[in-house]
């Protein structure tokens, strides 16, 4: 239990000396992970899209 309580007090202090982002930071680059997700999702889109597209011309 020692241990136990020893990690938790050792990992509160490690906590503290982290540099925590501010809110803009922090706001900014949530954008830029949406707005990067979304760039991913509607390329892969079109490809799959393209792709299905010329998989039924071969086939049919």
């Amino acid at each position: 239990m020692n241990k136990l309580i020893a990690y938790l007090k050792g990992s509160r202090e490690e906590l503290g000396k982290v540099d925590w982002p501010n809110r803009e930071t922090t706001i900014n680059h949530t954008v830029m992970v949406i707005g990067v997700s979304v760039l991913v999702a509607v390329f892969l889109g079109g490809i799959d899209f393209l792709l299905s597209k010329a998989l039924k011309i071969v086939v049919g």
